[in-house]
């Protein structure tokens, strides 16, 4: 029977409650809120986030005196006439309308009639100028193309909402280049926590005994992981280099690749190098986590099964195994959520490459948002990886069996 939580007790909480509200639950909350619009740095129309429909003042302001700019200077070339006061009432209506918004250098919302008048306005202003230049077709106007070019941009001042709902969502299930670097994250994740499983249980274990200069052992197992991952990543690009490198020159000299040049420019060879890069790294995380749960195992247990006859192999299978599973647990989820989340040493060591084939779930969304400032649909696929991430945490507890909030 659950006790249900006292009033001292929730403030006591508190503040950490508050703590992952603002550092985790909003991030999330925000990046979802991305995913609802076309958001895109790099297309103005786009470049905030619009609900309804709003106006650009200063866009407005700028192409409006271009407009009555480029009519002047065309106007100089024509004879007077009919035509010369076509110009001058064309500049007049153009200046007067953006003297309305000559105080304002911002986007604003706008009535239904007032967005009416300003589309009114835009059509006939095109309408007049197109009709005015086709009639002096034959005089040498500098500008004719680039008043066209202003008119477009003129048309740009009404924004219109930006809010797409799901669709980006419906979008990403159809990126083929999404689901390739899901593969590939999955691949990278799978076969790099296996491996570094099995060798950090087995260093733990080594770890574990009392022996002569156990410490030292532990200190220098320890060293990779205290290297940052970008230094570890740059590290291992220089000995995979093909030129000069001693791991790749190892690898061409017993046969895994057929040159030592091909070993980063193979989508298979590139993964593999990847994948040692990252177990050579993490490895040693693994086994100080499945330590920490080796040291809580009573000694008395292995003593009662000497004493029963129980041979190595049973004891490993029937106590320590059971006993360990909730460090193995925590082992497990974190490398798995932190390798599915890998981003520096992809980007240092291949960038993704060659040809997206180690291009991972955070490489693709680092260079939607960052290279292409796509922000909405880069939000899109942060989001996938979260619900990805949440999958993975809730198949671990489930599949293992283990209660982390158990008092036991």
């Amino acid at each position: 029977m659950s006790k249900r939580i006292s009033l001292k007790e929730f403030l006591f909480i508190l503040p950490i409650l508050v703590i992952i509200s603002i550092f985790s639950i909003w991030p999330i909350v925000d990046s979802i809120k991305y995913t609802v619009f076309d958001y895109r740095l790099n297309d103005q129309q786009n470049s905030k986030m619009f609900l309804d429909s709003s106006f650009n003042t200063s866009g407005f302001n700028e192409n409006a005196k271009y407009i009555a700019y480029y009519l002047k200077k065309d106007m100089a070339f024509i004879e007077a006439g009919d035509q010369k006061q076509e110009f001058e009432r064309i500049m007049g209506y153009v200046s007067e309308m953006a003297a309305s918004y000559s105080e304002q250098n911002q986007n604003i919302k706008l009535s239904g009639s007032e967005a009416k008048k300003i589309e009114t306005f835009m059509a006939e202003v095109r309408a007049d100028v197109t009709k005015l230049y086709e009639a002096n077709r034959d005089v040498e106007l500098g500008n004719r193309e680039n008043i066209q070019l202003v008119m477009d941009d003129l048309d740009k001042s009404i924004i219109g909402s930006n809010f797409i709902g799901f669709t980006a969502y419906k979008q990403v299930l159809k990126d083929l280049r999404f689901w390739s670097a899901l593969k590939n994250t999955v691949l990278f994740t799978s076969v790099s926590v296996f491996i570094e499983f099995m060798l950090g249980l087995a260093l733990a274990m080594i770890m574990n005994k009392a022996m002569k200069g156990i410490g030292i052992i532990r200190t220098i197992s320890l060293i990779p992981w205290a290297i940052p991952t970008a230094v570890s990543a740059l590290m291992w690009s220089y000995m995979y280099d093909g030129g000069s490198g001693i791991i790749a020159k190892l690898f061409a000299d017993i046969g895994l690749v057929q040159s030592a040049e091909q070993l980063l420019l193979t989508s298979g060879g590139a993964m593999v190098c990847a994948i040692i890069a990252d177990v050579w790294k993490t490895t040693p995380y693994m086994a100080l986590l499945i330590l920490g749960g080796l040291q809580t195992i009573d000694g008395g247990l292995y003593e009662s099964s000497q004493i029963d006859g129980a041979g190595k192999i049973r004891t490993f299978l029937s106590i320590t195994m059971p006993l360990l599973k909730p460090a193995i647990l925590v082992a497990l989820l974190f490398r798995t959520l932190d390798a599915f989340r890998v981003y520096d040493l992809i980007a240092v060591l291949t960038g993704g490459g060659p040809g997206g084939s180690t291009e991972t779930l955070s490489i693709y969304a680092y260079k939607i948002m960052f290279g292409q400032t796509n922000f909405g649909y880069g939000s899109v696929v942060v989001v996938m990886m979260f619900i990805c991430v949440a999958a993975i945490a809730t198949l671990f507890v489930k599949v293992l069996g283990t209660d982390l909030m158990s008092k036991s």
